[in-house]
């Protein structure tokens, strides 16, 4: 039986006068625990040992963390027993090519699903990993890219609205949750299973919910949550912490989230 989800945090200034900083870090290191795990769809990378089948379920979980969390852990239950113990051997072996055109979650269904599956298998066929692919990109954002990229490359140059481009000026938000899932080292949340590209290079994963908490303690003026948000944000959480800005990802999730 699971733990009950926390009652919603609240960011503010305390009566022994603690900086933004330090509330903000009291925060991270309340969200930062193995509870959150389990409500969160984190918990899917989790769940597998081997290094590809944890980037794969990464990208794919993220791809669908849009809309009520208890819906969306819902969904990826169904999408991920679809691709048997090992998603990595479901896509290489052809295990989607028997995929139908259900409903997976809300607007992605089955048929975005073998998107995926083809793209990743050009990924691996290209690049050995999705690690490999991003560590030959200049920056996060690079990467992003490339990722749209070899994805449409192994669907006959075709793109899908369920991987956002940042040469469009997309926050690219599940992008950036997955790589701040595989790519921060400290856990428990966080996997840091790639080793290739360092946690000061991440991006926040900027959604609806952050943005308002973000403007109203004054880390953003920017009103919309495009990719110079992401940038401006991003920044000023930096000059917090330099090394690992997106473990600010939390703090803001645990403060703006409903149901936290």
């Amino acid at each position: 039986m699971t733990s009950p989800l926390p009652r919603k945090r609240q960011i503010t200034h305390g009566p022994e006068g603690r900086s933004l900083k330090e509330e903000l870090d009291r925060l991270y290191l309340e969200i930062n625990k193995p509870e959150f795990i389990l409500h969160d769809p984190v918990q899917f990378p989790h769940r597998y040992r081997a290094g590809p089948d944890r980037e794969i379920a990464a990208f794919l979980a993220a791809s669908i963390a849009w809309g009520r969390r208890d819906l969306i852990l819902k969904s990826a239950e169904k999408m991920f027993a679809l691709m048997g113990t090992s998603p990595y051997s479901f896509i290489m072996e052809g295990g989607y090519k028997k995929l139908k055109g259900r409903c997976v979650h809300r607007t992605f269904f089955e048929d975005d699903l073998r998107y995926f599956c083809k793209g990743f298998r050009a990924c691996y066929a290209k690049y050995g990993s999705l690690e490999n692919l991003f560590a030959a990109a200049a920056d996060v954002w690079e990467g992003i890219g490339l990722f749209r990229e070899t994805m449409a490359g192994g669907n006959n140059g075709a793109y899908t609205k369920h991987i956002a481009n940042p040469g469009a000026g997309s926050a690219c938000k599940r992008l950036h949750l997955a790589l701040r899932w595989l790519v921060r080292q400290e856990g428990p949340v966080d996997l840091g299973l790639w080793k290739s590209i360092s946690p000061a290079s991440l991006f926040i994963p900027l959604d609806l919910h952050a943005g308002r908490t973000a403007r109203r303690l004054g880390l953003l003026e920017r009103r919309s949550n495009d990719k110079k948000a992401v940038i401006g944000l991003t920044e000023k959480l930096r000059g917090f912490c330099p090394e690992d800005p997106a473990k600010y990802d939390l703090a803001l999730f645990g403060a703006s989230a409903p149901g936290w």
